[in-house]
């Protein structure tokens, strides 16, 4: 049994009893780095062992535990570039609140991840950087922006990896990837120390194998955070003690409608339908429901993002729009131009989407669709605009309402390429959808696959 195939409790445990050192987890990780990084490129940089500073206290939750981080996130004395050509020496001085949190915990963090450039994109093919290649075919984009981090995490380079998500750039690579990808309730974990791309939309959160590291991981990372303007001061979270609860008579809504079939590939939709079966005879109802309404979010979340973005970057975009890549820079640019009343708008939209999931969740419990419309496209030779105009469909309203949202492996397409399954939920309601996503993954076994390539090495 290889350290990759424990939960994040289990090789916490074995560290506890002395049957390993924390040490043993953190080579086993350098190791895959050293096989399988120069091919798929999931991390910009290493931070050597010998730079690692332990928190030693036994009863820490993460004691020894490593951890990625996406290179959009401040830590202290390593270089944290953003994926971005303007901060390819930029080395805080002081740690991401979050970072701060994992470290203190016990954490060890490995290295920085491969990002889409900015944050502002899905396929991760960065032009400053180098492209970060999906392990299940190496032809295929990861998804992004937090490419890396799921890399990371499905080759077995990290346990766990900290991502951001402003449209889903945690839940589509964790599809793509075939690994778990949770975005929080917009404000649960704070964003200080985090490079913006929209102060409005903008989440953190883990990227890991099974859904209850992530609700470890959550447990450590969520707070308040006075510093961060969008951190809510709220009950601290209890992600754990009722996610191995039954989901008998849970009530399910399965997403039906144009706006999730007209686009959506067969085999994807197959699948969505057969874990919503999975569902049912675990005991949860489950009633299709349409959601068409979704359109409108998904739409006013790309004008938002980009708008958000140009603000953020105006003066970037004014002495070096050349240093930005192709894609980003037409997106960039595409955001300047919108007019205030398109955004007061995209705000109305955002505004009213609130309120129509308000309502669909005092009726369900939670909500299942599909992650992606579509498995890994191809990394080139593909408008890179237009695939994360796609890619972002089915994920970007719930930035949009800020509601959590899970993605979990469900199967696989005929080209043996990861499906993801999202399950979405009230605000605030991380431990329902940890639950429901806890109760299907102990009754497939889609978290269980290994990508080609390490099976290689």
């Amino acid at each position: 049994m290889t350290y990759a195939s424990l939960t994040l409790s289990e090789q916490r445990e074995l560290i506890k009893s002395g049957q390993v050192h924390a040490s043993d987890l953190a080579e086993a990780c350098y190791r895959q780095i050293e096989r399988l990084n120069p091919t798929l490129n999931a991390f910009i940089t290493v931070i050597p062992p010998e730079e690692n500073k332990l928190e030693t206290k036994a009863h820490l939750p993460l004691y020894g535990i490593p951890a990625a981080i996406k290179d959009l996130y401040n830590t202290k004395g390593v270089r944290s570039t953003s994926g971005s050509k303007f901060f390819s020496e930029y080395i805080p001085s002081e740690d991401a609140h979050v970072v701060d949190k994992i470290k203190k915990a016990g954490g060890c963090i490995i290295g920085k991840t491969n990002t889409h450039e900015i944050a502002l994109g899905v396929t991760n093919n960065n032009p400053h950087y180098g492209a970060c290649l999906n392990p299940w075919n190496l032809t295929r984009t990861p998804g992004g922006s937090s490419g890396g981090s799921a890399v990371a995490v499905a080759t077995g380079m990290a346990p766990v990896a900290l991502g951001t998500d402003t449209g889903g750039s945690i839940r589509i690579p964790a599809s793509l990837c075939g690994v778990v990808g949770l975005k929080p309730t917009y404000g649960r974990v704070s964003l200080n120390g985090i490079m913006p791309l929209s102060w409005n939309l903008d989440h953190a959160g883990p990227l890991t194998k099974r859904v209850e590291d992530a609700a470890l991981i959550l447990q450590v990372i969520s707070g308040y955070d006075p510093k961060d303007p969008a951190s809510v001061k709220t009950l601290p979270g209890d992600f754990q003690s009722h996610m191995y609860d039954s989901i008998r008579d849970r009530k399910v809504a399965l997403a039906i409608g144009d706006f999730i079939e007209e686009v959506t590939d067969p085999e994807i939709l197959i699948a969505v339908r057969e874990s919503a079966n999975v569902l049912r005879s675990l005991g949860a109802e489950i009633h299709e429901l349409n959601v068409d309404f979704l359109r409108e979010a998904a739409l006013a979340n790309s004008l938002m993002t980009q708008a958000d973005g140009a603000a953020f970057h105006r003066e970037r975009m004014k002495e070096h729009p050349d240093w930005f890549g192709a894609d980003v820079r037409q997106r960039l640019e595409t955001g300047a131009g919108f007019t205030s009343s398109e955004y007061i708008l995209a705000r109305r939209t955002q505004a009213e989407t609130r309120r129509k999931c308000d309502i669909l969740f005092e009726e369900y419990d939670a909500l299942i669709l599909p992650t992606t419309p579509i498995s890994a496209p191809v990394l080139e030779g593909e408008d890179a605009v237009e695939r994360a105009r796609m890619l972002t469909r089915l994920t970007a309203p719930f930035n949009l309402t800020g509601l959590p949202a899970l993605s979990i492996p469900c199967g696989f397409t005929s080209e043996k390429l990861p499906i993801g399954l999202q399950i979405v939920s009230r605000a605030w309601n991380e431990s329902g959808v940890l639950r429901i996503g806890y109760a299907y993954q102990e009754a497939t076994n889609w978290h269980k696959e290994t990508p080609p390539i390490v099976k290689a090495a």
